[in-house]
């Protein structure tokens, strides 16, 4: 007889008991045996199966992996007593044997409630790579300034969610040069792109591709061949998502959080690095499908493409009327990318810096005694458990695209507002004001201390 516990920010606690001759199921899906309700876990993640000689477990081709005690696993692994599960990089288990009383053995050391790094399992290479992050992203800068002027902050945070894993969701007035910004950095970090226009009559099978009927010329038997679609690439730019209709919108929705594409019986992963980064137009709604609140939650960021400074503006016209010859040369490989995105996940976090992201995202809502009046007056509803995810893992992002291995609360301080605006609701006591959600969220920064050193 065994358990499973999971680990959770507040302690850990039985996940399930594993007793007979059982297949368990762990997964995002209720119908799963262990149901995790966690972003970077798949519907149907492992399974857990009972042998002569143990518990086995097994990856279930999940979209971000399984660990066990530190490897990753890509066949049936044999689980030792106190082994540690973690799942999509962000989910601790732990197996236990248990005795004939079904009290769990206590583990051999007390698990932390996060990875602590640096430990052996960051590798030289790994180190090195972020140590010469800072002199990199000032050169990705460089480049994607040979064909973008100014908007440095939203190149900063595209970068923060790439090395981040997510997916974003720009905003802009036309004309702000959101998809050349896109293409731009997609050459520059070595990915394939692609452009989808979005429109009222675009049907889901444009996007992820589609069976078509072919005969054998010799045989003259007729079969079936599958056409990728254009979300098969590293960089998907989902143009005006706002004006196709939600069906089509859902179709891309899926495959961003489970990373494959089902067509009829068949799956199909998509290969890493896969992003996608939908612009929406914020005038001209008539006609046009908004994202619900719901659904723009799942995109890590929301950056808002403002208008240029005037000796900016001054710059684009006089570099885009007059023939061009400047390239932006590729200045991180596919494997780097995906090598940063592993390293992100291993950076260390204090206590305290969780505690202020969480602190942050529970003051959003209104119905918290803690959240402060000015909440409970101009917001509807706040943001969810994701946001505090997103502020985490945002804010190692921007620590090794600085060249560090530590991450500070300016650093979830930085990460607020794209995190934060698009999951706030307003109510009408701030729209009749004039208050944007982007207010609130300075105003909360301001208003949440960040921890002194009494928290450290």
């Amino acid at each position: 007889m065994a358990t499973l516990f999971i680990r959770e920010t507040s302690g850990e606690r039985p996940l399930i008991a594993l007793t007979g001759d059982q297949t368990i199921f762990i997964g995002r899906s209720p119908d799963c045996d262990a149901v995790i309700q966690h972003p970077e876990v798949s519907s149907r993640h492992a399974k857990l199966s009972a042998s002569s000689t143990g518990w086995v477990i097994e990856d279930l081709d999940s979209a971000n992996g399984t660990d066990v005690n530190g490897q990753t696993i890509s066949a049936p692994t044999l689980l030792a007593d106190n082994s540690t599960i973690v799942m999509g990089g962000a989910v601790y288990l732990r197996f236990a044997d248990t005795s004939p009383q079904g009290t769990p053995q206590a583990p051999s050391t007390p698990p932390p409630v996060a990875p602590s790094r640096p430990t052996p399992a960051a590798s030289e290479d790994d180190i090195a790579l972020v140590r010469n992050m800072r002199d990199r992203t000032t050169k990705i800068r460089q480049e994607v300034a040979k064909v973008i002027v100014g908007q440095v902050d939203v190149i900063d945070q595209v970068l923060m969610v790439l090395i981040a894993g997510g997916h974003g969701l720009l905003v802009g007035m036309p004309g702000m040069a959101k998809t050349l910004l896109v293409a731009t950095i997609a050459k520059v970090l070595d990915m394939a792109f692609r452009r989808v226009q979005f429109t009222p009559d675009l049907m889901p099978t444009d996007i992820t591709g589609t069976e078509v009927l072919e005969t054998d010329p010799e045989t003259q038997q007729k079969s079936f061949r599958f056409v990728k679609g254009p979300i098969f690439t590293n960089l998907l730019l989902a143009d005006e998502i706002n004006r196709t209709p939600p069906k089509t919108q859902a179709a891309l929705l899926e495959a961003m959080q489970e990373k494959c594409v089902t067509i009829g019986n068949e799956t199909y992963k998509l290969d890493p690095p896969f992003f996608v980064l939908a612009t929406q137009n914020p005038i001209e709604q008539e006609g046009t499908y908004p994202l619900p609140e719901a659904q723009q939650d799942r995109f890590m960021f929301n950056l808002w493409v403002d208008y240029p400074k005037e000796d900016e503006e001054e710059q684009i016209v006089k570099s885009t009327t007059v023939e061009s010859g400047a390239t932006p040369q590729k200045v991180v490989s596919q494997e780097e990318l995906l090598q940063l995105q592993r390293v992100v996940r291993s950076i260390p976090v204090s206590d305290h810096i969780i505690k202020y992201a969480i602190r942050l995202v529970r003051a959003t809502r209104p119905e918290d005694t803690k959240s402060p009046e000015f909440i409970k007056k101009y917001v509807h509803n706040g943001a969810g458990p994701r946001a505090g995810q997103f502020l985490v893992l945002a804010a190692k992002a921007r620590a090794v695209l600085e060249g560090r291995v530590h991450v500070s609360c300016a650093d979830v301080a930085k990460a607020a507002l794209p995190v934060l605006r698009h999951r706030i609701l307003a109510n009408f006591a701030a729209d009749s004001e004039g208050i944007s959600t982007s207010d609130l969220v300075d105003r909360l920064l301001k208003e949440i201390e960040q921890p002194g050193e009494r928290d450290y």
